[in-house]
């Protein structure tokens, strides 16, 4: 669910100003679950814009503030949201940790960075929910150190139906700033996508497991 309409479209238009969203409909980019896509959305970049990161930042911390209050700790998904959720922890004046996808192989042997004690309130930052899984991975393992999930935000949400079933499943709230129709929707206006592109963008949402040019 996204947070604020007004807010969904401001992120949408400044993820494209910065190119953060790529598109490719001849030779479509493989992610690691071995699906094909015609588009990437690359929120890392916009760290690289203090403006854009401040927009963001900003929003999330409103929204962890108004939904959650100030007794909990941020923690950001590594590795994607590890400098998406600092900025928020910053913004709010809250400790912030993070989640690997797995324990270290060396050293401790952490998952988890930072200072967590059983019993404490966290609020997860991603950058991007995609199938949900690497999201719920970190969930879990916050759970496992016995800490209480209160929910999550992200930046960006392509909002596949096998996402909102896990989330579901895994009694997780989600909240998010930007969507996959809103995006299309300000890409369209923009042209920065041609209209013919859109019943391709559209299937591929449908069923992207087995999406594929013709």
């Amino acid at each position: 669910m996204i947070i604020n309409q007004n807010i969904a479209q401001q992120t949408a238009e400044h993820l494209l100003q910065i190119n953060a969203i790529k598109l490719n409909l001849e030779n479509p980019f493989t992610w690691a679950s071995g699906w094909r896509s015609p588009i990437y959305c690359d929120n890392r970049i916009t760290l690289s814009f203090p403006a854009i990161r401040n927009f963001l930042s900003r929003s999330l911390a409103a929204e962890v503030k108004a939904r959650y209050g100030s007794d909990c700790i941020i923690a950001g998904v590594a590795t994607g949201a590890i400098g998406i959720g600092a900025l928020v922890a910053h913004e709010l004046n809250l400790p912030f940790i993070y989640v690997r996808p797995e324990p270290k192989k060396h050293g401790r042997q952490n998952q988890i960075e930072g200072q967590l004690q059983a019993g404490q309130k966290v609020v997860v930052i991603e950058d991007l929910i995609s199938t949900g899984m690497s999201s719920l991975n970190a969930v879990k393992a916050l759970q496992a150190s016995q800490a209480e999930v209160l929910g999550m935000l992200a930046l960006f949400t392509y909002g596949f139906d096998k996402a909102a079933t896990a989330f579901s499943e895994a009694q997780v709230h989600l909240h998010t700033l930007c969507d996959y129709d809103t995006l299309l929707t300000v890409a369209l206006q923009q042209k920065t996508i041609p209209e013919t592109a859109l019943t391709w963008l559209q299937e591929w949402r449908e069923n992207p497991a087995t999406w594929g040019p013709q």
